[in-house]
């Protein structure tokens, strides 16, 4: 496997990508990383306006695909300093408009490195783990929502791309990050652990995987930024089951206020037109579960579409929020 060196069952690693049973929630966080060495190559192709990009070009893990994972590192990085982490999905559409498919990108390193050399937040770092574009949705829906939907309807629903017979696997998603990316990150960069220095953020279905991973795992992110999150859930069509089931998953999941920074906005364009009339439900919920403006937001943008060049005009606001040295 590219870059990597595996110590112990390679085999194993790379033939259990299976689904697995969800765990309970806040179970043990186990460092699966320390069976193994892995290999962080410098990606001097990539263009971008500052700092360092590094890859593991086939992340294995026992629970998804393996995939590229990638971490950036702000300009001075130094390991006499201590950074907090940024942990981001769809990784390959972040720093690099000339490798990306729609050569759209986030300009995560412009927004990170303007920010910091500014002053106006703290130091950090960025770990982009990258997609795959054919399993994309499944590892990033919500999972447990499903069980919200009546059982008389689950075999007639269609996943993103309209295909049925779909397996699902954003719990197994979310013990990658947790159990294997985030200990191995916090063992080989100079990096704050804990949760109010850990942050997660992502778009449309990474949107809805944010408000899952701090909902699943409230003791490990003390931060989700959703952006033009996906309530749809899968295709917009009538009498769509997702986003009630959704909604009742975050009644039942979503953190209560006083311990996070929860971050949601949405535009009115292209496939951001179907998201604001879930709005009203997204601030019930927030309100219900104790949040203010203090500790969340839900911000429209008017006129902004579904795309990486409009959510690269107001990244800045969801990192200054959660990273901000004002807040």
């Amino acid at each position: 496997m590219k870059n990597v060196l595996l110590v112990f069952g390679f085999l194993l690693m790379l033939c259990s990508c299976k689904n697995e049973k969800a765990q309970p929630k806040n179970d043990p966080i186990e460092d699966s990383s320390s069976e193994l060495i892995y290999n962080f190559t410098p990606l001097n192709s990539a263009q971008l306006s500052s700092g360092k990009l590094v890859r593991i070009d086939s992340f294995p893990s026992k629970f998804i695909t393996p995939r590229p994972v990638d971490v950036w590192l702000p300009e001075n990085y130094s390991k006499d300093e201590k950074y907090a982490v940024l942990y981001m999905h769809d990784g390959q559409m972040l720093f690099d408009s000339t490798s990306t498919w729609n050569k759209q990108e986030w300009k995560v390193d412009e927004w990170a490195s303007k920010l910091m050399n500014q002053g106006k937040t703290k130091d950090f770092i960025v770990v982009a783990v990258h997609n795959i574009s054919e399993i994309r949705w499944q590892d990033l829906f919500p999972q447990k929502a499903f069980n919200y939907i009546d059982e008389s309807i689950k075999d007639s629903l269609v996943d993103i791309a309209g295909k049925g017979n779909f397996k699902l696997n954003g719990d197994n998603y979310l013990k990658c990050l947790v159990k294997e990316i985030k200990p191995l990150i916090d063992k080989e960069y100079s990096v704050y652990t804990d949760k109010s220095n850990t942050y997660v953020m992502g778009s449309s279905m990474g949107g809805l995987m944010s408000m899952y991973a701090i909902s699943e795992y409230p003791d490990v992110f003390g931060g989700a930024g959703c952006i033009s999150t996906h309530w749809v859930g899968a295709r917009p069509v009538e009498d769509n089951p997702y986003p009630e089931a959704i909604f009742k998953y975050m009644n039942d999941n979503f953190p209560q206020a006083g311990a996070h920074k929860v971050y949601f906005d949405y535009g009115n364009k292209t496939l951001d037109a179907h998201y604001p009339q879930y709005a009203p439900k997204v601030d019930s919920i927030l309100k219900e579960k104790g949040y203010t403006e203090i500790n969340s937001k839900n911000i429209f943008f008017e006129d902004t579409d579904h795309s990486e060049n409009s959510w690269n005009k107001r990244l800045d606001i969801p990192i200054t929020f959660f990273l901000g040295n004002n807040y």
